[in-house]
């Protein structure tokens, strides 16, 4: 099974970030050093994957800015295909499958000539780079099938015309979703099953746009499976959870891991590759891997409290002892309990008084070498929280800069300053 960390990696993964430009700022010397910082940023990401076994892995549309625009001439194919190698190499090394998205802007059954070729050159672009990572046919482009434009019929024939102006380099690649408004799995199946492209299943896309409420998640799985064939590769599904506080269809902020595992169970032996579309990306993901780990490891929710400790002690201190409790024993591996817990705790809303003893445990680390400005920066800064005049983010700010200063890796790899916990 595979988890997708969707895009980008979480922010507490040093030097994984995708950076963009405007337009108006584009020459060629800006975008060689944007792809040059985002092949690294790949590059890491691919890294941190390897150490962690996450065996599938969603690429970001805008690893190349710019890439399917006339406004970037870089020939980037030739240019930086030392670091293509080495991406490319680490792949293969870790038997990680990659995919990517493009945006809500390719639409190929579109109505005007003009976006249509922009999405062939986009999806163009799409297979260029994953033939530029040297991976085979069953490293995927994932698309949506586009809009109704007052005609679905319609839309659905140029949807198939337009298949015939693809070159097999799309082709092979190219798989097709079911989403949210428009297109349900009942006409994704169709068009599937008639041009033989694999359909991917989304659930929660299902559960917005559904055609059949009788039929379930593995009922559906199951028909999407009979349209991947051998060079495919594995089927794939996209798995998600609302997010309650948000209109319907919004992807949850985590993972809730009780509700993820009664959808695994139901799979059967024969479970296709999932990937996870969730906000904090990474950690739903190890969550989820360690929860249905064949091969318990106990050191694994060691690693894993060592990074939410200080989150868990800022929203609740008594759950944080109850996880210290349940580690207690080393041979132990009460990977869902442990879990639940954590869920429990993130889901409580941390008081000021609690924030600032987690803000007081982190600052333990530079107690003995940070300067006496820093000394009083920092304790100016927790006054003024106190007192209402500076929100707590002030004061994470200031320590993850202190975190750095000092490359403190524990720290800059603690879940304390995810933005979404």
């Amino acid at each position: 099974m595979g988890m997708d960390l969707h895009k980008i990696l979480d922010t507490t993964v040093p030097n994984t970030s995708i950076k963009r430009c405007m337009l108006k700022n584009v020459n060629e010397q800006k975008l060689e050093d944007l792809i040059e910082h985002n092949l690294k940023s790949l590059e890491n990401m691919i890294d941190y994957n390897l150490n962690n076994e996450i065996k599938l892995f969603r690429i970001s549309s805008d690893i190349i800015p710019f890439g399917s625009s006339e406004a970037n001439t870089v020939l980037w194919h030739d240019l930086f295909n030392s670091q293509f190698h080495t991406i490319a190499e680490k792949i293969k090394t870790g038997g990680i499958r990659v995919s990517m998205h493009p945006g809500q802007y390719t639409v190929l059954n579109s109505s005007d000539s003009n976006v249509v070729k922009k999405a062939i050159d986009d999806l163009q672009y799409h297979a260029d780079f994953l033939d530029s990572i040297e991976t085979d046919y069953t490293n995927k482009i994932v698309l949506h099938v586009g809009g109704v434009y007052g005609d679905k019929e319609m839309a659905i024939k140029r949807f198939a015309k337009h298949l015939g102006y693809l070159n097999d380099s799309i082709k092979k690649r190219l798989v097709i979703e079911n989403d949210d408004r428009s297109y349900s799995i009942c006409d994704v199946l169709e068009l599937g099953r008639k041009y033989n492209i694999p359909v991917v299943y989304d659930n929660l896309h299902n559960s917005v746009n559904c055609c059949d409420v009788s039929k379930d998640d593995c009922y559906w799985i199951m028909e999407c499976a009979n349209t991947w064939n051998k060079g495919d590769g594995k089927q794939k599904i996209h798995y998600s959870q609302q997010d309650e506080s948000k209109k319907v269809g919004s992807h949850s902020p985590s993972i809730m891991i009780n509700e993820f595992l009664g959808f695994y169970n139901n799979l059967g032996d024969d479970k296709p590759d999932i990937m996870l579309e969730v906000k904090d990306k990474n950690l739903s993901a190890i969550k989820c891997m360690n929860c249905i780990a064949e091969r318990k490891k106990p050191k694994a929710l060691e690693v894993e409290w060592s990074r939410y400790k200080y989150a868990v002690l800022e929203h609740s201190p008594n759950d944080y002892v109850k996880v210290r409790n349940l580690l207690k024993d080393k041979k132990a591996y009460p990977a869902i309990e442990f879990y639940n817990i954590v869920e429990n705790a993130l889901n409580v809303c941390p008081s000021k008084g609690n924030s600032i003893n987690a803000a007081l445990h982190i600052w333990g680390y530079f107690r003995e070498v940070a300067e006496e400005r820093e000394k009083k920066a920092f304790f100016k800064n927790i006054e003024a929280f106190n007192e209402g005049l500076k929100p707590l983010s002030a004061i994470k700010k200031f320590l993850w800069k202190m975190a750095e200063k000092h490359n403190n890796e524990y720290l800059l790899s603690c879940y304390y300053f995810n933005k979404g916990l």
